[in-house]
Protein backbone atom coordinates (compact mmCIF):
# COMPACT_ATOMS: atom_id res chain seq x y z
CA UNK A 1 0.00 0.00 0.00
CA UNK A 2 1.25 3.78 -1.10
CA UNK A 3 1.57 6.16 1.26
CA UNK A 4 -0.59 9.23 1.70
CA UNK A 5 1.52 11.33 -0.29
CA UNK A 6 2.39 8.36 -2.58
CA UNK A 7 -1.34 7.72 -3.23
CA UNK A 8 -2.06 11.22 -4.30
CA UNK A 9 0.83 11.49 -6.15
CA UNK A 10 -0.71 8.56 -8.36
CA UNK A 11 -3.87 9.76 -8.26
CA UNK A 12 -2.88 13.37 -9.36
CA UNK A 13 -1.53 11.36 -12.62
CA UNK A 14 -4.63 8.96 -13.17
CA UNK A 15 -6.41 11.80 -12.66
CA UNK A 16 -5.11 14.45 -15.27
CA UNK A 17 -4.42 12.27 -17.79
CA UNK A 18 -7.80 10.70 -17.73
CA UNK A 19 -9.44 14.09 -17.80
CA UNK A 20 -7.04 14.79 -21.03
CA UNK A 21 -8.46 12.15 -22.25
CA UNK A 22 -12.27 12.25 -21.53
CA UNK A 23 -11.48 16.05 -22.90
CA UNK A 24 -10.83 14.70 -26.20
CA UNK A 25 -13.10 12.27 -26.33
CA UNK A 26 -16.27 14.54 -25.45
CA UNK A 27 -14.89 17.48 -27.47
CA UNK A 28 -16.28 15.57 -30.49
CA UNK A 29 -19.37 14.56 -28.58
CA UNK A 30 -19.92 18.51 -28.76
CA UNK A 31 -18.60 19.18 -32.00
CA UNK A 32 -20.62 16.68 -33.44
CA UNK A 33 -23.41 18.23 -31.92
CA UNK A 34 -22.59 22.18 -32.94
CA UNK A 35 -20.22 22.37 -35.69
CA UNK A 36 -19.90 18.46 -37.56
CA UNK A 37 -23.01 18.18 -38.58
CA UNK A 38 -22.81 21.45 -40.86
CA UNK A 39 -19.06 20.85 -41.63
CA UNK A 40 -18.84 17.53 -42.55
CA UNK A 41 -22.57 16.27 -42.95
CA UNK A 42 -24.23 19.30 -44.31
CA UNK A 43 -28.01 18.26 -45.20
CA UNK A 44 -30.81 20.04 -45.87
CA UNK A 45 -32.26 19.10 -42.40
CA UNK A 46 -30.67 19.77 -39.59
CA UNK A 47 -31.60 16.84 -37.06
CA UNK A 48 -30.74 14.38 -40.48
CA UNK A 49 -26.97 15.67 -40.44
CA UNK A 50 -26.95 15.83 -36.28
CA UNK A 51 -27.88 12.54 -37.06
CA UNK A 52 -25.47 11.46 -39.01
CA UNK A 53 -22.50 12.88 -37.08
CA UNK A 54 -23.42 10.81 -34.11
CA UNK A 55 -23.19 7.79 -35.82
CA UNK A 56 -19.79 8.29 -36.57
CA UNK A 57 -19.55 9.66 -32.70
CA UNK A 58 -21.06 6.36 -31.79
CA UNK A 59 -18.13 4.32 -34.08
CA UNK A 60 -15.61 5.63 -31.78
CA UNK A 61 -17.46 3.51 -29.23
CA UNK A 62 -17.44 0.47 -31.70
CA UNK A 63 -13.63 0.57 -30.85
CA UNK A 64 -13.53 1.04 -27.37
CA UNK A 65 -14.37 -3.23 -26.75
CA UNK A 66 -11.40 -3.75 -29.26
CA UNK A 67 -9.28 -1.41 -27.60
CA UNK A 68 -10.07 -2.72 -24.25
CA UNK A 69 -9.35 -6.39 -25.32
CA UNK A 70 -6.07 -5.08 -26.24
CA UNK A 71 -4.97 -2.91 -24.18
CA UNK A 72 -6.48 -5.54 -21.54
CA UNK A 73 -3.97 -8.33 -22.73
CA UNK A 74 -1.00 -6.13 -22.65
CA UNK A 75 -1.80 -4.47 -19.85
CA UNK A 76 -2.41 -7.95 -17.77
CA UNK A 77 1.00 -8.86 -19.43
CA UNK A 78 3.29 -6.41 -19.37
CA UNK A 79 1.84 -3.75 -16.87
CA UNK A 80 -0.71 -0.74 -16.26
CA UNK A 81 2.02 2.25 -16.86
CA UNK A 82 2.96 1.66 -19.97
CA UNK A 83 -0.60 1.13 -21.72
CA UNK A 84 -1.61 4.40 -20.05
CA UNK A 85 1.12 6.05 -21.58
CA UNK A 86 0.18 4.80 -24.96
CA UNK A 87 -3.47 5.20 -24.18
CA UNK A 88 -2.77 8.91 -23.95
CA UNK A 89 -0.31 9.31 -26.78
CA UNK A 90 -2.61 7.60 -29.75
CA UNK A 91 -5.33 9.64 -28.02
CA UNK A 92 -3.94 12.82 -28.19
CA UNK A 93 -2.49 12.64 -31.66
CA UNK A 94 -5.87 11.50 -33.46
CA UNK A 95 -7.56 14.42 -31.67
CA UNK A 96 -4.93 16.53 -32.74
CA UNK A 97 -5.23 15.48 -36.27
CA UNK A 98 -9.02 16.02 -36.12
CA UNK A 99 -8.55 19.91 -35.71
CA UNK A 100 -6.27 20.01 -38.80
CA UNK A 101 -8.51 18.06 -40.89
CA UNK A 102 -9.87 20.17 -43.95
CA UNK A 103 -13.83 20.18 -44.27
CA UNK A 104 -16.42 18.57 -46.76
CA UNK A 105 -16.75 21.78 -48.60
CA UNK A 106 -12.78 21.62 -49.00
CA UNK A 107 -12.23 17.68 -50.22
CA UNK A 108 -15.71 16.42 -50.24
CA UNK A 109 -16.29 12.60 -49.33
CA UNK A 110 -12.75 12.03 -47.85
CA UNK A 111 -13.65 14.97 -45.35
CA UNK A 112 -15.81 12.53 -43.18
CA UNK A 113 -14.40 9.16 -44.24
CA UNK A 114 -11.05 11.03 -42.67
CA UNK A 115 -13.18 12.29 -39.40
CA UNK A 116 -14.13 8.60 -38.90
CA UNK A 117 -11.06 7.32 -39.09
CA UNK A 118 -9.27 9.13 -36.23
CA UNK A 119 -12.86 8.94 -34.33
CA UNK A 120 -11.86 4.76 -34.55
CA UNK A 121 -8.51 5.72 -33.18
CA UNK A 122 -9.96 8.05 -29.86
CA UNK A 123 -12.45 5.23 -29.71
CA UNK A 124 -9.49 2.48 -29.23
CA UNK A 125 -7.17 4.56 -27.09
CA UNK A 126 -9.99 4.99 -24.69
CA UNK A 127 -11.46 1.62 -24.38
CA UNK A 128 -7.76 0.73 -22.84
CA UNK A 129 -7.66 3.99 -20.69
CA UNK A 130 -10.71 3.75 -18.06
CA UNK A 131 -9.15 0.08 -17.07
CA UNK A 132 -5.61 1.06 -16.41
CA UNK A 133 -6.12 4.37 -14.86
CA UNK A 134 -8.86 2.95 -11.84
CA UNK A 135 -6.42 -0.02 -11.75
CA UNK A 136 -3.28 1.47 -11.18
CA UNK A 137 -5.43 3.41 -8.74
CA UNK A 138 -6.92 0.87 -6.97
CA UNK A 139 -4.10 -1.64 -6.93
CA UNK A 140 -2.08 0.86 -5.48
CA UNK A 141 -4.09 1.44 -2.00
CA UNK A 142 -5.36 -0.10 0.86
CA UNK A 143 -8.97 -1.58 1.27
CA UNK A 144 -10.48 1.00 3.74
CA UNK A 145 -10.51 3.57 1.34
CA UNK A 146 -9.95 2.37 -2.12
CA UNK A 147 -13.68 3.68 -2.92
CA UNK A 148 -12.56 7.40 -2.20
CA UNK A 149 -9.01 6.98 -4.62
CA UNK A 150 -10.37 4.97 -7.05
CA UNK A 151 -13.16 7.86 -7.54
CA UNK A 152 -10.81 10.40 -8.80
CA UNK A 153 -10.16 9.01 -12.29
CA UNK A 154 -14.04 8.68 -12.55
CA UNK A 155 -13.77 12.30 -12.15
CA UNK A 156 -11.65 12.75 -15.24
CA UNK A 157 -14.68 11.87 -17.23
CA UNK A 158 -16.78 15.45 -15.68
CA UNK A 159 -13.25 16.99 -15.78
CA UNK A 160 -12.66 15.95 -19.10
CA UNK A 161 -16.39 17.38 -20.09
CA UNK A 162 -15.86 20.38 -17.97
CA UNK A 163 -12.61 21.49 -19.85
CA UNK A 164 -14.22 20.48 -23.45
CA UNK A 165 -17.58 22.69 -22.88
CA UNK A 166 -15.55 25.31 -20.90
CA UNK A 167 -13.40 25.47 -24.10
CA UNK A 168 -16.51 25.75 -26.64
CA UNK A 169 -18.37 27.85 -24.53
CA UNK A 170 -15.65 30.32 -24.25
CA UNK A 171 -14.95 30.28 -27.74
CA UNK A 172 -18.86 30.41 -28.52
CA UNK A 173 -19.09 33.59 -26.27
CA UNK A 174 -16.08 35.56 -27.84
CA UNK A 175 -16.96 35.03 -31.81
CA UNK A 176 -19.51 35.29 -34.30
CA UNK A 177 -21.28 31.76 -35.31
CA UNK A 178 -19.12 32.48 -38.94
CA UNK A 179 -16.07 32.44 -37.21
CA UNK A 180 -16.70 30.02 -35.31
CA UNK A 181 -17.64 27.63 -37.82
CA UNK A 182 -14.50 28.69 -40.08
CA UNK A 183 -11.57 28.45 -37.86
CA UNK A 184 -12.80 28.54 -34.04
CA UNK A 185 -13.81 25.16 -33.57
CA UNK A 186 -10.21 24.12 -34.51
CA UNK A 187 -8.52 25.49 -31.49
CA UNK A 188 -10.33 22.62 -28.56
CA UNK A 189 -8.56 20.14 -30.88
CA UNK A 190 -4.87 21.79 -31.52
CA UNK A 191 -5.48 22.43 -27.65
CA UNK A 192 -5.07 18.69 -26.76
CA UNK A 193 -1.61 18.72 -28.17
CA UNK A 194 -0.57 21.03 -25.76
CA UNK A 195 -2.56 18.97 -22.76
CA UNK A 196 -1.07 15.95 -23.87
CA UNK A 197 2.38 16.67 -23.73
CA UNK A 198 1.39 17.94 -20.05
CA UNK A 199 -0.40 14.53 -19.25
CA UNK A 200 2.48 12.60 -19.94
CA UNK A 201 5.15 14.16 -18.39
CA UNK A 202 3.36 13.70 -14.78
CA UNK A 203 2.00 9.89 -15.76
CA UNK A 204 5.72 8.62 -16.94
CA UNK A 205 6.85 9.57 -13.17
CA UNK A 206 4.10 6.95 -11.56
CA UNK A 207 5.51 3.76 -10.30
CA UNK A 208 3.69 0.39 -11.43
CA UNK A 209 1.57 -1.30 -9.68
CA UNK A 210 3.06 -3.45 -6.93
CA UNK A 211 -0.16 -5.84 -6.94
CA UNK A 212 -0.09 -5.92 -10.25
CA UNK A 213 4.03 -6.79 -10.11
CA UNK A 214 3.72 -9.55 -7.75
CA UNK A 215 0.79 -11.44 -9.66
CA UNK A 216 3.38 -11.11 -12.57
CA UNK A 217 5.77 -12.50 -10.77
CA UNK A 218 3.23 -15.66 -10.22
CA UNK A 219 2.64 -15.09 -13.81
CA UNK A 220 5.75 -16.42 -14.79
CA UNK A 221 5.96 -19.40 -12.23
CA UNK A 222 3.24 -20.67 -14.41
CA UNK A 223 4.45 -20.25 -17.59
CA UNK A 224 7.13 -22.13 -17.18
CA UNK A 225 5.03 -24.83 -15.76
CA UNK A 226 2.77 -24.23 -18.55
CA UNK A 227 -0.44 -23.50 -16.60
CA UNK A 228 -0.45 -19.16 -18.24
CA UNK A 229 -3.35 -19.16 -20.69
CA UNK A 230 -4.39 -15.55 -22.35
CA UNK A 231 -5.97 -12.54 -19.72
CA UNK A 232 -9.12 -12.42 -22.31
CA UNK A 233 -9.83 -15.89 -22.72
CA UNK A 234 -8.68 -16.88 -19.14
CA UNK A 235 -11.81 -13.83 -17.96
CA UNK A 236 -13.96 -15.15 -20.05
CA UNK A 237 -13.86 -18.57 -18.45
CA UNK A 238 -13.60 -17.76 -14.82
CA UNK A 239 -15.57 -14.68 -14.63
CA UNK A 240 -18.28 -14.01 -17.52
CA UNK A 241 -20.32 -13.78 -14.66
CA UNK A 242 -18.85 -10.32 -13.27
CA UNK A 243 -18.29 -9.21 -16.89
CA UNK A 244 -22.48 -8.76 -17.54
CA UNK A 245 -22.22 -7.56 -14.34
CA UNK A 246 -20.25 -4.97 -15.18
CA UNK A 247 -22.18 -3.80 -18.26
CA UNK A 248 -25.53 -3.51 -16.33
CA UNK A 249 -23.89 -1.46 -13.82
CA UNK A 250 -22.99 1.29 -16.73
CA UNK A 251 -25.65 0.55 -18.46
CA UNK A 252 -28.04 3.18 -16.83
CA UNK A 253 -24.91 5.44 -15.46
CA UNK A 254 -23.82 5.72 -19.63
CA UNK A 255 -26.52 6.30 -21.47
CA UNK A 256 -27.66 8.92 -18.33
CA UNK A 257 -24.62 10.62 -18.82
CA UNK A 258 -24.49 11.22 -22.79
CA UNK A 259 -28.36 12.39 -22.45
CA UNK A 260 -27.82 15.03 -20.37
CA UNK A 261 -24.94 15.99 -22.17
CA UNK A 262 -24.36 15.38 -25.42
CA UNK A 263 -28.46 14.90 -26.60
CA UNK A 264 -28.98 17.99 -24.66
CA UNK A 265 -27.43 20.66 -26.84
CA UNK A 266 -29.56 18.88 -29.88
CA UNK A 267 -32.37 19.17 -27.48
CA UNK A 268 -32.05 22.56 -26.70
CA UNK A 269 -30.72 24.28 -29.83
CA UNK A 270 -32.74 22.18 -32.43
CA UNK A 271 -35.96 21.23 -31.03
CA UNK A 272 -36.58 24.34 -28.34
CA UNK A 273 -34.66 26.98 -30.46
CA UNK A 274 -31.77 28.29 -27.64
CA UNK A 275 -28.79 29.60 -28.15
CA UNK A 276 -26.14 26.84 -28.00
CA UNK A 277 -24.71 28.89 -24.98
CA UNK A 278 -27.61 27.98 -22.82
CA UNK A 279 -26.90 24.45 -23.05
CA UNK A 280 -23.10 24.73 -22.83
CA UNK A 281 -23.10 26.49 -19.61
CA UNK A 282 -25.66 24.64 -18.15
CA UNK A 283 -23.23 21.92 -18.42
CA UNK A 284 -20.12 23.32 -17.37
CA UNK A 285 -21.91 24.59 -14.40
CA UNK A 286 -22.84 21.07 -13.53
CA UNK A 287 -20.05 19.29 -14.77
CA UNK A 288 -18.11 21.30 -12.14
CA UNK A 289 -20.03 20.01 -9.52
CA UNK A 290 -20.00 16.48 -10.60
CA UNK A 291 -16.40 16.31 -10.61
CA UNK A 292 -16.15 17.31 -6.94
CA UNK A 293 -19.18 15.08 -5.66
CA UNK A 294 -17.48 12.09 -7.30
CA UNK A 295 -15.45 11.56 -4.70
CA UNK A 296 -17.59 12.26 -1.89
CA UNK A 297 -20.02 9.00 -3.36
CA UNK A 298 -16.52 7.02 -3.59
CA UNK A 299 -15.99 7.94 -0.16
CA UNK A 300 -19.67 6.89 1.14
CA UNK A 301 -19.27 3.50 -0.65
CA UNK A 302 -16.53 2.52 1.90
CA UNK A 303 -18.96 3.43 4.45
CA UNK A 304 -22.05 1.95 3.58
CA UNK A 305 -21.09 -0.51 0.40
CA UNK A 306 -20.83 0.11 -3.26
CA UNK A 307 -24.23 -1.70 -3.93
CA UNK A 308 -26.24 0.83 -1.98
CA UNK A 309 -24.62 4.25 -3.12
CA UNK A 310 -25.17 2.92 -7.11
CA UNK A 311 -28.56 2.30 -6.33
CA UNK A 312 -29.07 5.53 -4.66
CA UNK A 313 -27.86 6.96 -8.20
CA UNK A 314 -29.82 4.88 -10.46
CA UNK A 315 -33.11 5.00 -8.46
CA UNK A 316 -33.04 8.59 -8.44
CA UNK A 317 -32.15 9.06 -12.32
CA UNK A 318 -35.25 6.67 -13.38
CA UNK A 319 -36.95 9.32 -11.51
CA UNK A 320 -35.37 12.26 -12.36
CA UNK A 321 -35.81 11.28 -16.41
CA UNK A 322 -39.37 12.60 -16.28
CA UNK A 323 -38.69 15.92 -14.32
CA UNK A 324 -35.51 16.55 -16.41
CA UNK A 325 -37.20 17.46 -19.78
CA UNK A 326 -40.28 18.90 -18.02
CA UNK A 327 -37.35 21.48 -16.66
CA UNK A 328 -35.77 21.98 -19.46
CA UNK A 329 -38.83 23.03 -21.27
CA UNK A 330 -39.28 26.05 -19.32
CA UNK A 331 -36.55 27.76 -21.64
CA UNK A 332 -35.15 29.59 -18.04
CA UNK A 333 -31.09 29.08 -17.77
CA UNK A 334 -31.53 28.57 -14.40
CA UNK A 335 -34.08 26.09 -14.36
CA UNK A 336 -32.34 24.46 -17.10
CA UNK A 337 -29.06 24.26 -14.83
CA UNK A 338 -30.57 23.07 -12.03
CA UNK A 339 -32.14 20.11 -14.34
CA UNK A 340 -28.69 19.36 -15.02
CA UNK A 341 -27.01 19.42 -11.76
CA UNK A 342 -29.17 17.14 -10.75
CA UNK A 343 -29.01 14.41 -12.91
CA UNK A 344 -25.07 14.75 -12.88
CA UNK A 345 -25.42 14.43 -9.10
CA UNK A 346 -27.15 11.18 -9.37
CA UNK A 347 -25.00 10.20 -12.10
CA UNK A 348 -22.18 10.75 -9.91
CA UNK A 349 -23.72 7.75 -7.17
CA UNK A 350 -23.52 5.19 -9.71
CA UNK A 351 -20.61 6.46 -11.29
CA UNK A 352 -18.41 7.24 -8.03
CA UNK A 353 -18.17 3.49 -6.65
CA UNK A 354 -18.02 2.19 -10.05
CA UNK A 355 -13.92 2.02 -10.56
CA UNK A 356 -13.62 0.15 -7.23
CA UNK A 357 -17.00 -2.18 -7.49
CA UNK A 358 -15.63 -3.42 -10.84
CA UNK A 359 -11.82 -3.56 -10.16
CA UNK A 360 -13.09 -5.31 -7.00
CA UNK A 361 -15.04 -8.71 -9.57
CA UNK A 362 -11.88 -9.84 -10.82
CA UNK A 363 -8.30 -11.64 -10.00
CA UNK A 364 -5.13 -9.23 -10.71
CA UNK A 365 -4.04 -11.50 -13.19
CA UNK A 366 -7.27 -10.50 -15.77
CA UNK A 367 -8.12 -7.25 -13.96
CA UNK A 368 -7.15 -5.27 -16.65
CA UNK A 369 -9.02 -7.05 -18.83
CA UNK A 370 -12.05 -8.14 -17.20
CA UNK A 371 -12.74 -4.62 -15.79
CA UNK A 372 -11.93 -3.10 -19.42
CA UNK A 373 -14.74 -5.63 -21.97
CA UNK A 374 -17.16 -5.01 -18.92
CA UNK A 375 -17.12 -1.01 -19.00
CA UNK A 376 -16.36 -0.97 -22.87
CA UNK A 377 -19.12 -3.77 -23.89
CA UNK A 378 -21.63 -1.45 -21.85
CA UNK A 379 -20.44 1.75 -23.99
CA UNK A 380 -21.83 -0.01 -26.90
CA UNK A 381 -24.94 -0.77 -26.11
CA UNK A 382 -25.58 1.85 -23.90
CA UNK A 383 -23.20 4.99 -24.50
CA UNK A 384 -22.72 4.77 -28.30
CA UNK A 385 -26.31 4.51 -28.90
CA UNK A 386 -27.62 6.61 -26.51
CA UNK A 387 -27.50 10.33 -28.51
CA UNK A 388 -28.98 8.30 -31.77
CA UNK A 389 -31.67 7.03 -29.68
CA UNK A 390 -32.70 9.58 -28.33
CA UNK A 391 -32.22 11.72 -31.28
CA UNK A 392 -34.60 9.57 -33.32
CA UNK A 393 -36.87 9.10 -30.67
CA UNK A 394 -37.49 13.00 -30.94
CA UNK A 395 -37.14 13.38 -34.49
CA UNK A 396 -39.92 10.47 -34.79
CA UNK A 397 -42.14 11.72 -31.81
CA UNK A 398 -41.40 15.56 -32.01
CA UNK A 399 -41.68 15.40 -27.74
CA UNK A 400 -38.84 14.54 -24.71
CA UNK A 401 -41.52 11.87 -23.47
CA UNK A 402 -39.88 8.74 -25.08
CA UNK A 403 -36.97 9.81 -24.01
CA UNK A 404 -37.58 10.07 -20.66
CA UNK A 405 -39.06 6.89 -20.70
CA UNK A 406 -35.55 5.51 -22.41
CA UNK A 407 -33.80 6.97 -19.59
CA UNK A 408 -35.45 5.54 -17.21
CA UNK A 409 -35.44 1.93 -18.25
CA UNK A 410 -32.11 2.42 -18.67
CA UNK A 411 -31.79 3.61 -14.75
CA UNK A 412 -34.12 0.58 -13.83
CA UNK A 413 -31.73 -2.38 -15.42
CA UNK A 414 -28.79 -0.72 -13.69
CA UNK A 415 -31.13 -1.36 -10.24
CA UNK A 416 -32.32 -4.40 -11.05
CA UNK A 417 -28.46 -5.58 -12.46
CA UNK A 418 -27.03 -4.55 -8.83
CA UNK A 419 -29.58 -4.91 -6.78
CA UNK A 420 -28.56 -8.81 -7.68
CA UNK A 421 -24.79 -8.71 -7.63
CA UNK A 422 -22.41 -9.34 -4.89
CA UNK A 423 -21.08 -6.41 -2.41
CA UNK A 424 -17.67 -6.21 -3.17
CA UNK A 425 -16.22 -3.85 -0.20
CA UNK A 426 -13.93 -5.29 1.77
CA UNK A 427 -12.66 -7.70 -0.72
CA UNK A 428 -8.81 -8.06 -1.13
CA UNK A 429 -7.24 -7.33 -4.91
CA UNK A 430 -4.66 -10.21 -3.59
CA UNK A 431 -6.33 -12.73 -3.11
CA UNK A 432 -7.01 -15.00 -6.32
CA UNK A 433 -10.41 -16.45 -6.74
CA UNK A 434 -10.11 -20.74 -7.26
CA UNK A 435 -10.86 -21.72 -10.67
CA UNK A 436 -14.39 -23.17 -11.44
CA UNK A 437 -13.55 -25.88 -13.50
CA UNK A 438 -12.83 -28.38 -10.35
CA UNK A 439 -15.90 -29.56 -9.30
CA UNK A 440 -16.82 -29.02 -5.71
CA UNK A 441 -14.15 -26.01 -5.17
CA UNK A 442 -15.87 -23.01 -3.91
CA UNK A 443 -15.41 -20.13 -6.70
CA UNK A 444 -16.25 -17.01 -4.98
CA UNK A 445 -16.31 -15.47 -1.55
CA UNK A 446 -19.31 -14.25 0.18
CA UNK A 447 -19.99 -10.83 -0.17
CA UNK A 448 -17.86 -8.36 1.70
CA UNK A 449 -15.66 -11.11 2.50
CA UNK A 450 -12.16 -11.94 0.54
CA UNK A 451 -11.65 -14.56 -1.86
CA UNK A 452 -9.56 -17.72 -0.83
CA UNK A 453 -5.77 -17.65 -1.57
CA UNK A 454 -4.84 -19.84 -4.59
Amino acid sequence: MASSAGMRKIVAASLIGTTIEWYDFFLYGSAAALVFNKLFFPTADPLTGTLIAFVTYAIGFLARPLGGVVFGHFGDKVGRKKLLVLSLLMMGGATFAMGLLPTYAGIGVGAPVLLTVLRLVQGFALGGEWGGAVLIVSEHGGEEHRGFWASWPQSGAPGGNLLATGVLALLASVQSEEAFLSWGWRVPFLLSGVLVAAGLWIRISVAESPVFLAAQTRARRDESAGGAKAPAVEVLRRSWREVLTAIGTRFGENISYYVLTSFLLVYVTTHLGLHKSSALDAVLIGSALHFVTIPAWGALSDRIGRRPVTMIGSVGMAGWAFAFFALVDSRSFAVITVAVTVGLLLHGAMYGPQAAFISEMFDTDVRYSGASMGSQLASIVAGALAPIIAVELLKDFGSSVPVSVYLCGAALVTTLTVAFARETRGRSLTAVRAAPAVPGQRTSAPAGQPFDAA
